[in-house]
């Protein structure tokens, strides 16, 4: 166990303990001591427990653990494992261009200013529609808006590999419409092969080691 998650426990625990003092007890807020034992144990250890918690699962929400925790995101957890390079999910991950323990978060974060907000909202949106709605299959997924290359550029915008790649600077041109978001990465001819999870079973898949488990996780 983590230890924010066992201090956690603690000071739930605690609070828990100070309370039923004053509640089996009452007389105890007589004195000074008693009531700021009370003022403690009523309002600011419950205050602090849901700011810990609150922090401690906005922090897992980010995690791809969390994100490929609904069954009807295994299989976009599954294309990120197709042996082939020309699936950009599946190069990102298992070449840790991304943070494999991130890799939903890093990559669907809006790097505007207040991208992670908006992220978080739309995951409060999944877990609506997934609770109280109706899923979509897997298949039917859609991004709410097309994507941005501005989340392709917060990683690659300056590395050589972009900035010197022979299809980026065959044309001048190209490179600004790049950056200028006007010609998508994911357009037809550039990173076109996303997860296609609707053809998962036809593709091979490479097989993630015990180290690379461990070492991210």
């Amino acid at each position: 166990m983590h230890l924010p998650a066992l201090l956690l426990i603690l000071l739930i625990a605690l609070t828990i303990a100070l309370i039923s003092v004053f509640v089996l007890r009452p007389q105890t807020s007589a004195t000074t001591a008693g009531k700021i034992a009370a003022f403690l144990g009523f309002f600011a250890f419950p205050l602090l427990c849901v700011g810990m918690g609150f922090s401690s699962q906005m922090d897992n929400s980010m995690s791809t653990r969390f994100c490929l925790s609904c069954h009807i995101m295994e299989p976009y957890g599954k294309s990120l494992l197709i042996d082939d390079p020309g699936h950009l999910p599946a190069s990102h991950f298992q070449n840790h261009r991304v943070p494999p323990d991130h890799a939903c978060y890093t990559c669907h974060t809006n790097y505007a200013m207040f991208g992670g907000l908006k992220a978080k909202l739309g995951g409060l949106r999944h877990m609506y529609v997934y609770y109280l709605g109706t899923p979509p299959k897997p298949e039917e997924i859609k991004l709410y808006e097309p994507y941005n290359n501005r989340e392709c550029l917060h990683c690659h915008a300056g590395a050589r590999s972009f900035e010197e790649g022979v299809v980026h600077t065959a044309d001048p041109a190209v490179m600004a419409e790049i950056k200028s978001n006007k010609l998508s990465c994911v357009s037809s001819g550039c990173h076109e092969t996303v997860h296609d999870v609707a053809k998962l079973g036809e593709q091979k898949f490479w097989k993630e080691s015990s180290d690379a488990n461990n070492s991210d996780h």
